[in-house]
Parts: C-alpha cells; structure tokens; sequence
C-alpha cells in the first residue's frame, strides 16, 4: 500500500502558494494603484494648460 503522509505536511504547500497568491495580489494591487495616481496627475496638469 500507499504510505499516507498526515494532512499538515500536505497542508503546507497549499498555505505557502496561498501567502504567495496574497502577497502576489497586494503587490499588483500596490502597482495599479500608483499607475492610477500617476494618470489621473498627468490628466489634471493637461487640463490645466489647455483651458
């Protein structure tokens, strides 16, 4: 048969993929963000000098 490991040792890969899915996700999160600052900045200067 099969030797069956016990559950905390299968356990741990799928927590380290889930840390590094989260911190994956805040990261880009993070990056979206700061491109959706520096857009809506360059948009605000363009405004200012057309009108």
């Amino acid at each position: 048969m099969a030797e069956q490991r016990p559950s905390r040792e299968r356990q741990k890969p799928d927590a380290s993929r889930e840390d590094r899915l989260k911190s994956a996700l805040k990261a880009n999160l993070a990056r979206r963000k700061a491109q959706a600052r520096k857009r809506a900045d360059g948009q605000d200067k363009n405004e200012q000098t057309e009108g």
